[in-house]
């Protein structure tokens, strides 16, 4: 007799569970995300992708693209959605990909994103370095040039990005074009030379964001100084952005939050999903410590799973409450 009781509560488990996947709203549907050819972006995609998963969406690895190929394809539908929209330094390509009637953007998924121009912290205070501007001189100017032309050398923006765009323009505002070359490649090959003069106790004057390992690596107040800049000056949609902090300090750049940004007609169609969208959120503390064990060698899709799999066992009921209130939503 106990043996068919437990067998009838097997089964009941078991038609418990059938019922329950077979309720969930993703069931049957397939996700396509986006992010750029920044690695260390997989974290907070992926954190993202789980969360579909459990509501039963069959998610795709995230696709590589440059951002504005990622948000046109989002607008036309043949991806679904990016973790990585940067506000307002992506709002140029988000415009021009159709902007908010093509685009579903609700919540706030990171705050307290910062960029800039920084110099090794050595050279700041032999020289009394504080603004980028003071680099018209050309003594200072020559302090950074790397290959002889008596320029100093930025370590600057991959094209692309939108942070190419900020630098060019400030380039010519602060009237430093004569003065500063602002080299564009590969950023992660830049950045890995800057960090090499460093370490050799060479002058370095670089452009860096966060979330990212370069601060962990190169930490300011400790190895370097962030340079301030004569006055806010924007490009494009940023145009009327004062870039001055509360405390009077100006670092060039508007603290940026980032979103989730999905294709709005699918959105529409999967209330679920967007609810969750609209409010998952990610410590930008969390994203840094992430990107710091990538770059000290843990950067496999095996070790990054098990970071996301790490931080959401260390988040379970928060990340338990974001699938209880997207699966509501579908009702």
């Amino acid at each position: 007799m106990r043996k068919i009781t437990l067998l009838a509560a097997a089964f009941t488990t078991l038609a418990a569970a059938q019922v329950s996947a077979a309720d969930l709203p993703g069931k049957g549907i397939t996700v396509k995300p986006v992010q750029s050819t920044i690695t260390e972006e997989s974290f907070q995609t992926q954190l993202v992708s789980r969360a579909l998963e459990k509501l039963g969406y069959t998610v795709d690895s995230a696709s590589e693209v440059d951002y504005n190929v990622g948000y046109t394809s989002i607008a036309s539908g043949d991806a679904t959605f990016t973790a990585v929209n940067w506000q307002p330094l992506h709002d140029d390509m988000y415009k021009a990909a159709g902007g908010d009637g093509k685009f579903y953007r609700e919540g706030t998924f990171v705050q307290g994103a910062a960029q800039g121009y920084l110099i090794d912290k050595k050279t700041a205070e032999k020289y009394k370095i504080t603004r980028i501007d003071q680099l018209k001189d050309p003594k200072l100017a020559k302090l950074f040039d790397t290959n002889g032309d008596g320029k100093a050398d930025l370590t600057g923006c991959t094209p692309g990005w939108g942070c190419e765009a900020v630098i060019n323009h400030q380039m010519k505002a602060f009237d430093l074009s004569n003065s500063i070359e602002h080299n564009q490649g590969n950023y992660s090959a830049m950045i890995a030379d800057t960090i090499t003069r460093f370490k050799e106790g060479k002058p370095i004057l670089y452009y860096t964001w966060t979330p990212y390992w370069v601060s962990d690596v190169l930490v300011p107040g400790r190895d370097v100084v962030w340079l301030q800049v004569p006055f806010s000056s924007m490009p494009g949609e940023q145009k009327d952005v004062d870039t001055k902090l509360p405390n009077g300090s100006n670092y060039g750049f508007p603290v940026n939050t980032m979103h989730i940004v999905a294709n709005k007609a699918w959105a529409e169609k999967n209330p679920a999903a967007a609810k969750l969208f609209a409010e998952m959120k990610l410590p930008i503390a969390d994203i840094n410590a992430q990107n710091s064990r990538m770059h000290q060698g843990q950067a496999s899709e095996a070790e990054i799973n098990a970071h996301v799999d790490g931080w959401i066992k260390a988040h379970q009921a928060q990340f338990d409450g974001w699938i209880k209130d997207a699966m509501a939503a579908a009702k």
